[in-house]
């Protein structure tokens, strides 16, 4: 490639949060995450009709993850390219773009069993079938390791980067190092104010292969994570920035495991405390965030590293 490819941010709102996709402005367009049901109609055809491209011309959906903030427009936005896009996920997140029922499973199976809320599970169907604009099978599963053409010389590598969810990828522009990570890279997190992935090693062992492998010229967050001192970062980070978001990744993650570590050898037990049973990790922290606010990475995060407490398999998450 003898120059970058230009990448156009596309931020839509969404609650609490900002959510970020990205257009690829190859000789065969991609977007990478789709925002939720009316993302691609209210918010990134008329961002790209700004900058004199259509939202039909898209050829590639990139999907870095299975959650409903980043495939919830997948549907919609496949419909406006005239069905001619293909749409790309990792094969362990594909049951989530299927099937609307499986982020049910998801909470049922993880945050689901600490949060006291007796309509949990049916308030998660109901923004399932709110914000996901349809169930779909699939273009192209990946596993990480594949090379895709965007037409010309343009290609873009899949690195499996699992963690948050089982089936996390970062696509990478090769030549430029553009890389899009969607949730791999949290820093101490984003509105919730806590990091949230269901398996901590793969999270940390994503991270460093990010840092050390990749080596990000250019960093594109799915959401506006926050360093240690709660200032954001942009949406597009340099290489110093993307280090700095990494190694504060890393680091909140070993402070989080250290403080899970102590809580789960005390023993957990159920208390008045809305982050019961891990009430002594909420306190060591300093984590004073509503734990209940979906989708409640903290909740995510302990049930992660209780787990892998539980199975000897795993190997440790902390340096």
């Amino acid at each position: 490639m003898t120059h970058d490819v230009p990448v156009h941010p596309l931020v839509s709102p969404w609650g609490r949060f900002g959510l970020y996709s990205f257009f690829i402005d190859a000789p065969e367009p991609a977007i990478v995450d789709t925002g939720v049901a009316g993302s691609p109609a209210e918010g990134m055809a008329p961002a790209l009709a700004a900058i004199g491209r259509r939202v039909e011309d898209v050829r590639w959906i990139l999907l870095t993850h299975g959650h409903i903030d980043h495939v919830g427009g997948a549907y919609a936005l496949w419909e406006l390219t005239g069905r001619r896009a293909r749409v790309v996920i990792h094969e362990a997140d594909a049951p989530m773009l299927r099937s609307r029922r499986a982020h049910v499973d998801e909470y049922r199976a993880g945050r689901g069993q600490y949060l006291r809320a007796p309509r949990g599970e049916a308030e998660v169907a109901a923004a399932a079938h709110a914000v996901i604009s349809g169930e779909m099978e699939p273009t192209l599963l990946v596993k990480g390791g594949e090379t895709l053409s965007l037409g010309g010389d343009v290609t873009v590598s899949v690195h499996a980067v699992p963690g948050h969810t089982p089936g996390s990828v970062a696509y990478v522009v090769d030549g430029q190092r553009s890389v899009f990570v969607g949730d791999a890279v949290q820093a101490h997190g984003a509105a919730n104010g806590f990091p949230g992935y269901t398996d901590p090693a793969a999270y940390r062992a994503g991270l460093q292969h990010l840092r050390d492998e990749v080596r990000p010229r250019h960093l594109y967050l799915g959401h506006p994570y926050r360093r240690a001192d709660g200032t954001p970062y942009g949406v597009e980070l340099d290489a110093a920035q993307a280090r700095d978001a990494i190694d504060q990744s890393l680091a909140a993650e070993s402070r989080v495991a250290e403080a899970a570590r102590r809580c789960l050898e005390a023993g957990l037990t159920e208390t008045d405390s809305p982050y019961s049973p891990f009430a002594g990790a909420a306190e060591e922290l300093g984590y004073t965030g509503d734990p209940t606010l979906e989708p409640s990475p903290f909740f995510t995060s302990m049930h992660g590293y209780r787990t892998r407490d539980r199975n000897p398999h795993h190997r440790s998450s902390t340096p």
